[in-house]
């Protein structure tokens, strides 16, 4: 009899740590959301818009109609998209109850695609707080696919509009914010509200909490250098790929192509909250990810693959993110960030665009 009341009781007490680690929005990301439309087309419809098989590109005026026409004529598939939104939806898939940890801000704009944008957040079970403006149409992604191959045109759109003092600093909306114990933004944010990304991050490091960005791309650190490094003094955790980090790097001066050297220097850039070390992970795409653990830099294997199994390798990113974050915001070791991480881009790869299964099968 004892036995069990123990049992039951260190039962109760497990099941009551985990509600304590995941309330309600206690995983924050903000950034560009983009409505993904996809379609099964001709290369007819590749050749009438200009677009190449296996490529990624923003829209042009000459893509404006497409959209149009790839939504009228094709039977197509929408999913909520944009980097920050599919890595708060994967970390959401992977948590699943309670629904709502994840909270995402962003701008769409007052039309028909900014609704169905509303909708399939709500079906991912992510707590979505929209910028919403009447100026620019929702921000929009189109994957063309021909055969294996996915052309991939964004019109960011409303996404460039997001208003730091119509959104962020109202009461409401920051009282969000201030629920979060973990924060995450893509670098591509930088780009469109580096001021809020800039208050977000002053707030979790004030406060002792999670600030996570990635390095998105290398044009980021090319060209948008200042905005990163005036956020960099406030980030717990950088994630980037191999090709990021060199490029990272080399804009910084480090004089080195090793990626476990630059991962090193990164983690030791200036840091304002002293009382957290700084972890980097940079991802190799089928070859280890790298990351800083304590003073070492660590390799994890990726899990297997066979490469016939491989169908579409652009979410990969975004989902290893969110199945990082998915076991960060349960205060799970490194280790099992990682882990969780490789799971969720092992799954995703498996399928067209960033989608999956019902349920997770991680353990």
């Amino acid at each position: 009899m004892a036995l069990s009341a123990v049992t039951n009781e260190s039962q109760t007490k497990r099941v009551n740590e985990t509600n304590r680690t995941l309330s309600e929005n206690a995983l924050f990301g903000m950034g560009n959301p983009l409505l993904d439309i996809s379609a099964v087309v001709d290369k007819d419809f590749l050749d009438k818009y200009g677009l190449k098989p296996n490529d990624q590109i923003l829209a042009e005026e000459k893509h404006k109609a497409m959209f149009e026409e790839l939504v009228k004529k094709n039977k197509v598939e929408y999913h909520a998209g944009g980097s920050t939104q599919n890595s708060v939806k994967i970390a959401q898939w992977m948590i699943q109850k309670p629904h709502k940890v994840a909270t995402f801000f962003g701008c769409i704009g007052t039309d028909h695609f900014g609704e169905i944008l509303k909708q399939k957040a709500e079906e991912a079970h992510v707590d979505a707080h929209y910028y919403e403006q009447s100026v620019e149409p929702t921000g929009t992604c189109a994957a063309c696919i021909t055969g294996d191959n996915r052309s991939l045109v964004a019109n960011l759109a409303a996404a460039n509009c997001y208003k730091k003092e119509k959104h962020l600093d109202l009461d409401s909306n920051w009282g969000l914010v201030e629920k979060a114990r973990v924060y995450y933004i893509a670098g591509f944010f930088l780009t469109v509200s580096p001021e809020s990304v800039l208050k977000v991050a002053k707030h979790a490091s004030e406060n002792n909490k999670i600030f996570g960005l990635n390095l998105s791309a290398p044009f980021i650190s090319q060209f948008y250098r200042e905005p990163l490094s005036s956020v960099m003094p406030y980030v717990d955790i950088v994630f980037g790929n191999e090709t990021e980090a060199a490029t990272f790097a080399k804009e910084e001066g480090f004089e080195t192509d090793d990626i476990r050297e630059i991962a090193k220097m990164v983690q030791n850039l200036p840091k304002v909250n002293k009382s957290r070390q700084r972890i980097v992970v940079f991802t190799q795409g089928r070859d280890d990810t790298v990351a800083t653990v304590g003073d070492s830099v660590k390799m994890f294997p990726v899990l297997d693959i066979d490469q016939n199994d491989i169908v579409d390798t652009n979410g990969a990113g975004d989902a290893f993110v969110g199945g990082f974050l998915s076991e960060l915001v349960q205060e799970k070791p490194l280790e099992e960030c990682i882990r969780a991480g490789h799971y969720a881009a092992n799954v995703i790869i498996r399928r067209a665009g960033c989608t999956f299964p019902e349920k997770p099968d991680f353990h």
